[in-house]
C-alpha cells in the first residue's frame, strides 16, 4: 500500500499547495497582518531554553514556554508576569480560544507521570506566581503515555528509565512535547481537539521509532479530571485512554515533535521536529500533514511483532524522498511556532546568552508568511521602521 501511495504521490511532487478555502469553525480570530509587530522579544531567563509559544492576538498577549516557567508578555515584549517554580519539563504551549486558557505538555520523567498543565491565564498579572500556591495552574494526567513510556518491550521485567540506549519505551516513547488545539483529523472543521504529540527518543539501532505518535483528546469533560499539581506528590487525574491514537511514519526524529500547530490556512498539522540522524531516511526539520485527509488503518512498520494503527497521510509538497515515501520541508519552528490565519505565522527563535555572568536562555518570535515553495515554505515578513 505505501509504495502504491509513494507512485501516486510522487506524480504530485511539482504540485504548490494552494491555500485551502475557508476557515475552520475552532480556528483562531484571523488578525490583519499589518496590526501584527514583525517581531516580539520574549525576554531572556535563567531557564533552560524557549519550548513553545502561543499569542492571543485578539487580547493582545504573546505566552512563553521556557521549560521550568511560563512567561506573559504584551505583543511590544513588556513583560505581564510569570509562572515559576515548576521541576518538571514544560514543552510547548497552545491557547484553546474556546476557554481562554493556555495548555501545555508538562513533564515528570522520575515520577513516570505526563500531564497536560492548563493556566489560567488572564489571572497571570506579576512576575514571580507560583504554579503551585497561586492557583494559576491545574493538570491533567495522561495514563496511555504512562503505559507507552514505561512499556518493557525487550521483557527482561526491568523498567530502563529516561534513556534512549534501550528497547524499552513503546515506539521509542521519550514523554510529550507538542501540543494544539484543531478539528478532528480527516474533519474540516467542527469541535476542536486537543492534540498531543510524543517525544520520540533518537536511536538508531530500533525499527520500530520511525513514526510520530498523535493522541486525540476531546476536552469538553476535563473539569471532572483537573486538579492543582503538587510536584512533590504528582496525582494522576486523568482519562484512562485518548479519543484517538495516529501515527505519521516520518522516519525517527530527535525527540519527536516539538512543536505541534493546526493551521487553519492550508488546512495542515505542521510538525516541527529536531532532525533525525538515522541513515537511509532524508531526515527533514518540518512535516505537514494532511488535516483533511482521513486517516487509513494499515501496518505500523517495525514494531516487534505485527501492528496496525490509524495512519496520517503527509501532505505530497515540499522535498520528497522516493526510497522511504516520505514528504518534508528544511524550515526551523521547533522552539516555537503558531499559526495566525491568513497564511502568517510567529516562528520562535531561542539561544543562550550570558547577563553579567549569569546564564540564561533568550526567545524571541518573527513574523512569517506561507509561501508553498520548496524545500521552505515560508518567507519572512521585513519588520517596520521601528523595528516592530
Amino acid at each position: 500500500m505505501r509504495k502504491r501511495r509513494a507512485v501516486i504521490v510522487a506524480a504530485m511532487a511539482a504540485s504548490v499547495l494552494l491555500p485551502a478555502r475557508g476557515v475552520a469553525a475552532t480556528a483562531a480570530p484571523e488578525p490583519a497582518a499589518a496590526t501584527l509587530p514583525a517581531h516580539i522579544y520574549g525576554g531572556a531567563w535563567p531557564t533552560s531554553h524557549l519550548q513553545g509559544v502561543t499569542v492571543d492576538t485578539k487580547k493582545g498577549y504573546a505566552y512563553w514556554s521556557f521549560t521550568q516557567m511560563l512567561v506573559k508578555t504584551d505583543l511590544r515584549g513588556n513583560v505581564i508576569g510569570t509562572v515559576e517554580g515548576l521541576t518538571g519539563h514544560l514543552g510547548d504551549i497552545d491557547l484553546n480560544h474556546q476557554d481562554g486558557r493556555v495548555y501545555g505538555s508538562l513533564e515528570y520523567k522520575a515520577e513516570k507521570a505526563f500531564y497536560i498543565a492548563v493556566f489560567d491565564v488572564d489571572r497571570i498579572d506579576r512576575v514571580g506566581m507560583d504554579a503551585e500556591t497561586d492557583g494559576i495552574m491545574t493538570a491533567v494526567h495522561l495514563d496511555e503515555v504512562v503505559e507507552d513510556f514505561t512499556a518493557d518491550m525487550d521483557g527482561n521485567g526491568v523498567f530502563d528509565g529516561d534513556t534512549a540506549d534501550t528497547a524499552d519505551h513503546r515506539y521509542g516513547c521519550s514523554g510529550i512535547d507538542g501540543v494544539s488545539f484543531g478539528p478532528g483529523f480527516g474533519q474540516r472543521g467542527g469541535p476542536q481537539k486537543l492534540m498531543v504529540a510524543y517525544g520520540i527518543y533518537s536511536n538508531t539501532s530500533r525499527t520500530d521509532n520511525d513514526h510520530q505518535v498523535v493522541l486525540e483528546y476531546d476536552i469538553g469533560d476535563w473539569q471532572k479530571y483537573e486538579r492543582p499539581l503538587t510536584q512533590d506528590a504528582p496525582h494522576r487525574s486523568g482519562p484512562k485512554h485518548p479519543e484517538g491514537k495516529y501515527f505519521a511514519y516520518t522516519g525517527n526524529t530527535t525527540y519527536g515533535v516539538q512543536n505541534l500547530q493546526y493551521d487553519p490556512y492550508t488546512k495542515n498539522w505542521i510538525m516541527a521536529v529536531y532532525r533525525g540522524k538515522k541513515a537511509g531516511f532524508p531526515n527533514y526539520s518540518l512535516f505537514t500533514v494532511d488535516a483533511t485527509a482521513e486517516p487509513e488503518r494499515g501496518e505500523i512498520v517495525g514494531q516487534p511483532k505485527p501492528e496496525t494503527g490509524k495512519l496520517l497521510t503527509l501532505r505530497p509538497n515540499g522535498l520528497y524522498d522516493p526510497a522511504t515515501g516520505v514528504w518534508g520541508w528544511e524550515f526551523h519552528g521547533e522552539y516555537g511556532f503558531e499559526a495566525l490565519g491568513r497564511g502568517y505565522y510567529y516562528v520562535a527563535e531561542s539561544r543562550p546568552v550570558d547577563d553579567g555572568g549569569v546564564p540564561k536562555y533568550e526567545g524571541e518570535i518573527r513574523l512569517y508568511r506561507w509561501t508553498g515553495k520548496s524545500p521552505t515554505p515560508f518567507e519572512q515578513v521585513a519588520l517596520t521602521p521601528d523595528g516592530q
